[in-house]
C-alpha cells in the first residue's frame, strides 16, 4: 500500500470524490470554496466550476448535461457547458441555519442527500430523496450532520451517519420505491480521539470504508460492522473516500485545509490535498448517475 498526493489545490473543505466510469474522470468538491473539480486519474487536466453557494455533494446526470448539486440553498442542476446553476428545490425552505450536505445516487438513479446544522450543534437536519422527476421526499429527520450515505452492492441496505452520534447506521432499503425502514446501528465509531464519521463508500466485497475526520484515519468495516482494516493518513481532517481508476482499485481521499469551526484542530502542510491510495487489493463498484 502507498499513499500519494494526487492534487494539491488546498480545498478549504474538500469532499465528495466521485469517479465516473464513462468519462474515466475524477470529480470532487470544495464545500466552502463553492467549487466542483475534475481531473484525470493521474491528477492532470484539472477543470473547475463555480457554484453559487456552499456545496455538500454532487451527482453526475445520465443525460450528460452536467450534475445535480446539493447546495446550501437547495438542490441545483449545474450545466457543465454554461457553468450555470438552476434551482430544483429547497427542501429546508431557505432556513439559514441548515445546508444540504453529503449525498449518493442509488442504482435506480435517485439522489439521497441529507442536510446539517451549520453550527453542528442541534438535530435540525433531515435525510432526503430526490427522484429523477425532481420530486423530493423526506426519509428521516432529527439529524445534526448528515454524512456518508452509500449502498450495499445488493441494494438492500443504505448506510448513513449523523457524524456526532458516534455511530454509523444502516437502513433497510427498498430499491423499487426508494424508501427506508428499520434504522439501526451498523457500527460504533471510536470518538475517543475527537474523530467522527464522515464520508463513506462500499467496495465490491460489501465492506464499508469510512473517513474519520479529525482522527487521520480511514477505517474498513465488514458487512457485520466489525473493524477490518485501519489506514493512518498524513492529515487529520480526511473527509471522504471513493474507489476509482480504470480497475476501480484506487482509493481517492479528500481532506480539508481549514476546519469549519474554531473548536476543530488544525493540520499540517498537506491539508486540503486530494490523496490516492494504491495497492489495497480491493476494488470498488461503479457509481451510478442521476436520472431515469
Amino acid at each position: 500500500m502507498r499513499i500519494e498526493v494526487l492534487v494539491d489545490v488546498k480545498t478549504i473543505l474538500g469532499e465528495g470524490p466521485l469517479w465516473d466510469v464513462e468519462q474515466q474522470r475524477l470529480y470532487w468538491i470544495d464545500s466552502f470554496g463553492c467549487n466542483v473539480f475534475r481531473a484525470t486519474v493521474d491528477g492532470r487536466e484539472i477543470r473547475a466550476w463555480d457554484v453559487p453557494a456552499k456545496i455538500g455533494s454532487m451527482a453526475l446526470r445520465k443525460d450528460g448535461q452536467g450534475a445535480i448539486c446539493s447546495l446550501q440553498t437547495g438542490f441545483h442542476a449545474l450545466d457543465f457547458k454554461t457553468g450555470e446553476s438552476t434551482l430544483i428545490a429547497d427542501p429546508d425552505g431557505g432556513n439559514p441555519t441548515l445546508r444540504l450536505n453529503d449525498g449518493k445516487v442509488d442504482r435506480r438513479g435517485r439522489f439521497i442527500a441529507g442536510s446539517m446544522d451549520t453550527m453542528e450543534a442541534g438535530p435540525n437536519g433531515s435525510l432526503y430523496r430526490l427522484d429523477p422527476d425532481f420530486k423530493v421526499t423526506r426519509l428521516d429527520s432529527g439529524i445534526i450532520v448528515s454524512n456518508g450515505p452509500c449502498f450495499s452492492p445488493d441494494d438492500r441496505h443504505l448506510y448513513f451517519a449523523d457524524s456526532w452520534s458516534g455511530e454509523i447506521w444502516v437502513y433497510d432499503y427498498d430499491i423499487d420505491t426508494g424508501n427506508v425502514s428499520n434504522r439501526r446501528t451498523f457500527t460504533k465509531v471510536d470518538t475517543s480521539r475527537g474523530g467522527a464519521a464522515d464520508g463513506s463508500t462500499v467496495d465490491a466485497e460489501g465492506c464499508l470504508w469510512n473517513a474519520q475526520v479529525y482522527d487521520a484515519k480511514i477505517v474498513r468495516y465488514t458487512p457485520e460492522g466489525k473493524v477490518d482494516r485501519v489506514i493512518d493518513m498524513p492529515v487529520k481532517k480526511v473527509t471522504s473516500v471513493m474507489f476509482g481508476g480504470p480497475n476501480l482499485d484506487i482509493l481517492f481521499v479528500t481532506s480539508m485545509a481549514k476546519p469549519p469551526l474554531p473548536r476543530f484542530p488544525g493540520d499540517g502542510v498537506l491539508r486540503g490535498s486530494l490523496f490516492a491510495i494504491y495497492d489495497l487489493g480491493v476494488r470498488g463498484v461503479p457509481e451510478p448517475r442521476f436520472g431515469a
